[in-house]
């Protein structure tokens, strides 16, 4: 039996108290995240951690327990209350921040996803993996195949644990959004590019589904997209400059935004056509510089004869799910949850 633990999830959001002792600051994305000459790497709290608490109306219940005190990959556990007498689908879950800031114990995710989970009418296992550049890509997409090993001894034990007895491990999803997509893309394709012999190793798990909200992809010759979307403040949340700042702190040294984590669909990378890959939904922003290299990638999954439906969310930008509170992004975000919801409960028929 897995026991749940309190957590400080914000133990790593480790603040400069003299900045002058690292020398000059040599990567910057205004508020989020500075990065010294020596490696020292400064994120302020703008977002704030929250505890599990939640309110009765929202009908969720949430724990955080710890997958690996080694590497401190925790998870934010939330269960909805309402749905008896039935094993209800899992939804592993990956949260933004260009792989460098952001924590599941956020309070844009933790508010989004207990929400989510009462809707979809499904259990979310949201992540907090390493972040660069202290640990540079691959270590978010091993944390996160590490979690669904995790994920694996659990159902494998039979434990009764307060979320474990109402999930049905044999509906099993993939999810996440900006960076976390991206996590949970490439998280897919390496089970995917399993033989069946090392697929089976992750029995009784079944995925049924991957699920990508404006997922994080880049590459070296801009989109359109890229080039001519305004970026007014209020309508994403994220900009070409931040973009690129957030791939050089991510990829391995030496490499470019063509790297296969980054660029899928580039020359070089690996074939999609060859590659085993989940029903994926992906979920696109009008206002998002994303926008137009998330199409081609559902171009490029479709062409590789795949199964792959996108919904383009008009009027909005980039992450408005977890930090607009316009009435617009409310109102997209309830019709999000809706077509989340729909994609699960398909493929769990």
């Amino acid at each position: 039996m897995v026991a749940a633990m309190t957590i400080d999830p914000c133990l790593n959001l480790e603040m400069c108290r003299d900045p002058n002792q690292h020398g000059a600051v040599v990567e910057d994305i205004q508020g989020l995240i500075r990065v010294y000459k020596d490696g020292h790497v400064d994120r302020p709290q703008i977002v704030p951690c929250v505890s599990t608490a939640l309110a009765l109306e929202l009908g969720v219940t949430s724990r955080d327990i710890v997958i690996d005190k080694f590497t401190n990959i925790w998870a934010r556990f939330y269960v909805p209350i309402n749905f008896h007498n039935t094993k209800l689908p899992l939804l592993v879950y990956f949260h933004g921040g260009g792989f460098c800031v952001g924590s599941a114990a956020w309070s844009c995710y933790h508010m989004f996803l207990a929400r989510l989970a009462n809707r979809a009418g499904c259990i979310i296992m949201s992540i907090n993996y390493r972040l660069a550049p202290e640990n540079p890509l691959p270590a978010a997409y091993e944390d996160g195949f590490k979690a669904l090993i995790w994920l694996k001894h659990q159902a494998q034990s039979g434990a009764m644990d307060w979320w474990s007895r109402k999930c049905n491990f044999s509906n099993i999803f993939i999810a996440g959004d900006s960076a976390g997509g991206n996590i949970a893309y490439n998280v897919a394709t390496r089970i995917g590019s399993l033989s069946e012999r090392e697929s089976a190793a992750l029995k009784p798990l079944n995925l049924k589904g991957t699920i990508l909200i404006q997922p994080f992809f880049g590459g070296e010759a801009r989109t359109c997209s890229e080039k001519y979307m305004l970026q007014p403040a209020k309508s994403s949340a994220l900009t070409l400059a931040a973009s690129d700042t957030y791939w050089r702190l991510a990829l391995p040294c030496g490499t470019n935004r063509d790297h296969q984590w980054c660029n899928p669909v580039a020359k070089g990378s690996i074939h999609l056509a060859e590659l085993r890959l989940f029903p994926t939904m992906v979920c696109i922003s009008e206002m998002d510089i994303l926008k137009d290299r998330n199409l081609e990638f559902c171009v490029a999954l479709d062409w590789a004869g795949k199964k792959v439906e996108h919904v383009v969310y008009k009027g909005v930008g980039h992450a408005f799910q977890v930090l607009s509170k316009s009435q617009l992004s409310q109102t997209r975000t309830h019709e999000m949850m809706s077509h989340i919801k729909a994609f699960i409960c398909h493929r769990c028929a």
